[in-house]
């Protein structure tokens, strides 16, 4: 199966999410939310901190992760406003998130400076509340990006530096508890993901080229491969069977900012998209 490219121009795309019948995502140096319906981009809100995970309140407003400046925005169709200051409970990129039918947003950090060269080391989510209260989890992942909240509400993590996908309860005040692995993958790179209606994830793999549809308990059900680093993925379309999937250059700033060979491709898939986001 060859991913069919439906748009170009991006930078470094990030974030997918299918709402309102469009596509959503992020562009990290091109510094802005932005809609694709069919192939009419339209910008949506700058984000001048440098955007990626998008989520919804349950009143409709957008959250926005700015990395930079370590801040969950929100915007509510008119302006940016801040949501949460994470930069106390965060010392280095905040990045994805996903948003619980509550509102509480699940956000993701690096918890190194990967682009300086650190070694990796273990960080925690960051829980925030729908009214703005920031919490962190007890538990230490490795590098959390991409995540998902299942129909029967289990937090799901990729941990990029762990080649896994982590599970969690989420207890009475949204924090998360009862770690388990989901499923190991010797050789993925977790990034962006989504679910499906049959509780499987399709995940983003920016090292291998790839985007692969994996089970719980690690089996790898299907793989695709892409001709440019595919960085995150989202199941849409009207029948929630198009999956999209944000493909760059590489991840490193030096290699796509400014470049505009970013990409949205989508292939067909049999089972539709279930959960959150």
């Amino acid at each position: 199966m060859t991913p069919t490219i439906i748009h170009r121009g991006l930078d470094f795309g990030e974030g997918p999410r299918w709402h309102d019948g469009r596509l959503w995502f992020s562009d990290f140096f091109r510094h802005g939310v932005f809609t694709l319906d069919g192939d009419h981009e339209e910008l949506v809100v700058e984000v001048s901190g440098q955007p990626s995970g998008l989520g919804w309140l349950p009143d409709g407003r957008l959250l926005v992760v700015s990395m930079l400046d370590k801040r969950l925005l929100v915007w509510d169709g008119d302006g940016l406003a801040e949501h949460a200051d994470l930069s106390a409970v965060s010392e280095y990129e905040c990045n994805d998130l996903v948003v619980g039918a509550d509102g509480t947003a699940y956000v993701s950090t690096f918890g190194f400076d990967l682009h300086g060269g650190d070694e990796p080391r273990p960080t925690r989510m960051v829980v925030v509340s729908p009214d703005g209260t920031v919490r962190v989890a007890e538990d230490e992942v490795w590098f959390p990006n991409g995540s998902v909240i299942t129909p029967e509400g289990r937090l799901i993590v990729g941990e990029t530096f762990a080649s896994r996908y982590t599970s969690y309860a989420l207890d009475d005040t949204g924090m998360p508890v009862d770690r388990r692995v989901w499923a190991e993958v010797e050789g993925l790179t977790p990034d962006g993901c989504c679910l499906d209606a049959e509780g499987r994830i399709w995940s983003a793999d920016p090292v291998a080229r790839r985007v692969v549809l994996i089970e719980e308990g690690g089996r790898v059900v299907e793989e695709v491969a892409t001709e440019q680093s595919a960085v995150a993925c989202m199941l849409g379309g009207d029948d929630g069977r198009t999956l999209f999937i944000l493909t760059s250059q590489g991840t490193k700033p030096e290699r796509v900012a400014g470049t505009g060979t970013g990409r949205v491709e989508t292939i067909r898939v049999e089972v539709p998209g279930a959960g959150r986001p």
